[in-house]
């Protein structure tokens, strides 16, 4: 009954369970090293996240720091015009986190990365345009002044650009990409709705204001006539 040519032989139902175990083992190993990818991504796209939070608000609470106000700046502008000097400014050293992990920026949440790579680029153009400043200022100081006025705005425009990294950075740590979604999706109908609503009026006002001018040229044209 158990001769070695039945299929209730123990070496021939061994070799059945061995090949059913080593079937079913495939798909649960795929499965299971699927799932450790997936951690180990997720642990990554944290990790770098968190890692350019901490440098871009760094940063961002530097420029804060160094902001002027209008009547400051004018002044600084007009003390640098009368003494004929000019300032050094110091090479930019804010993106050193962001060069190590430039080539794995793409793990990041798609609504993270525009924000993140304008506000490096933003950096980039202000220390290019820092060292043409400090070798026009060799040559012509007048107009390395004005230069650093434009340099001026250029930081404020990276200190704008650093928050907004940060607002969605932040988000995104804390909060996760889906409600990083969700608020941006609210913000572009919020957005939009705002605009429709402009438009609105507008469209309410504009036949009112146009039959008023058309009032006004109407007079004129009479008064001209009766001339």
């Amino acid at each position: 009954m158990f001769g070695p040519g039945s299929i209730l032989n123990p070496t021939v139902v061994a070799a059945l369970v061995a090949a059913v175990v080593a079937m079913l083992a495939r798909p649960i190993d795929d499965w299971l090293n699927r799932r450790r990818a997936r951690a180990l991504r997720s642990e990554r796209i944290n990790d770098v996240q968190r890692a350019l939070l901490a440098e871009i608000r760094a940063h961002v609470v530097a420029l804060e720091s160094q902001r002027l106000d209008d009547e400051a700046t004018a002044a600084l502008l007009q003390g640098l015009r009368d003494s004929g000097r000019f300032p050094f400014i110091p090479a930019q050293a804010n993106d050193r986190i962001f060069a190590a992990i430039i080539e794995e920026v793409h793990i990041l949440p798609a609504d993270v990365i525009d924000p993140v790579v304008t506000y490096y680029r933003q950096l980039s153009i202000m220390g290019s345009f820092a060292e043409a400043m400090q070798k026009q200022a060799e040559k012509d100081q007048p107009r390395a002044v004005e230069m650093f006025a434009d340099y001026l705005e250029l930081t404020e425009s990276a200190r704008e650009s650093g928050q907004e990294a940060l607002r969605l950075l932040m988000t995104s740590v804390f909060f996760g990409e889906d409600a990083l979604r969700q608020m941006l999706d609210q913000e572009s109908a919020a957005a939009q709705a705002e605009k429709q609503a402009a438009a609105a009026v507008l469209a309410n006002s504009l036949p009112a204001e146009l039959a008023e001018l058309r009032q006004r040229f109407n007079k004129r044209f009479s008064d001209r006539s009766d001339l």
